[in-house]
């Protein structure tokens, strides 16, 4: 059982971002098709949310899953937003799936750096190939140094750029 499990708070697209999430992790190169929405409780008639117009049939509280990590969804009105504070971390196999999760979540281009992009629900998102980590860790300081300033200066990062460096 997982003990802890991110809560995602949407104005009003909960459900849209949660079907969308599934359709883009269920369609990886990595083709594991272990992403769903479990459950959807829905805002009743007469449910009172403080400051928000009527929310009846929105998203009270949605549960899915991609690849196996259990999300909480929510619809909560525009109160509060996503930052960069909190992002979500991919480790990609190569760089055929860094270029697939890119293609399908980014859609902020001027948000875009190191790895780092924004999805069309304002949530942040690091696509990363493991590479990067393994190259991080190296013995040889030098090569470690090399490789931190080539990914910093990428938006999407390109494997064969850091093992050159």
């Amino acid at each position: 059982m997982q003990k802890i499990i991110p809560s995602l708070w949407f104005d009003k697209n909960a459900e849209e971002a949660m079907n969308f999430y599934v359709s883009v992790f269920n369609g990886s190169p990595a083709k594991k098709e272990d992403s769903r929405i479990i459950s959807i409780a829905r805002y009743q008639k007469g449910m009172e949310t403080p400051g928000m117009p009527e929310m009846e049939g929105n998203v009270l509280t949605g549960i899915f899953e991609l690849n196996g990590q259990r999300f909480l969804a929510l619809d909560g009105g525009p109160i509060f937003k996503f930052n960069e504070a909190i992002s979500l971390y991919v480790e990609c196999e190569d760089q055929e799936e860094v270029d697939y999760f890119w293609e399908k979540l980014s859609s902020d281009p001027d948000s875009e750096q190191c790895g780092w992009l924004k999805d069309r629900f304002g949530l942040s998102w690091q696509i990363v190939p493991k590479q990067l980590g393994e190259l991080m860790r190296s013995s040889d300081g030098e090569k470690v140094k090399r490789v931190v300033n080539t990914f910093l200066t990428m938006k999407k990062i390109q494997i064969e750029d850091l093992v050159k460096a």
